[in-house]
C-alpha cells in the first residue's frame, strides 16, 4: 500500500538557517531519500516552494474564488512531500520517523486511495 509522509516544519525558521545548517538538512534528506530506495520504498516526492507562491482555490455557487497564500495560518507550514511503499501503517510510520523532517517538524502520515 501507498502512503504520502507529509513533512511540516516553521517556514521562517528554516529561512533563518545558516548556510552550513541548510547543507546538512539537504545531506540528510539526501540520506533518506537513499535509504528509502535501497528498502524499496520509494515512490516519489519533493519539496515544495514557500507559503509565498501558494495560492488557495474554492468554488461557490458556480464562482471561482482564488486566495493568495495558504489558507490557513499555522505555525508549521507544509513543505514537501514523500510516496512511500509500504506493508501497512506501522511501517509507513516507521519511514516519517526516519525523516529528517521529524526531528525539527512534524510528519503526517495518510495511505493513499487507489483509484
Amino acid at each position: 500500500m501507498q502512503y504520502m509522509l507529509l513533512i511540516y516544519s516553521d517556514e521562517a525558521q528554516q529561512a533563518m538557517a545558516s548556510y552550513e545548517a541548510k547543507g546538512e538538512m539537504y545531506a540528510a534528506y539526501n540520506d533518506y531519500t537513499a535509504a528509502l530506495r535501497a528498502d524499496n520504498a520509494y515512490v516519489g516526492g519533493n519539496p515544495l516552494q514557500g507559503t509565498a507562491t501558494a495560492s488557495t482555490v474554492r468554488v461557490k455557487d458556480g464562482k471561482t474564488k482564488v486566495l493568495n497564500g495558504p489558507y490557513a495560518e499555522s505555525r508549521e507550514q507544509l513543505g514537501g512531500y514523500y510516496i512511500v511503499e509500504a506493508k501497512n501503517l506501522d511501517a509507513a510510520i516507521s519511514y516519517a520517523a526516519k525523516c529528517p523532517g521529524a526531528s525539527y517538524g512534524a510528519m503526517e502520515v495518510r495511505p493513499i486511495v487507489a483509484m
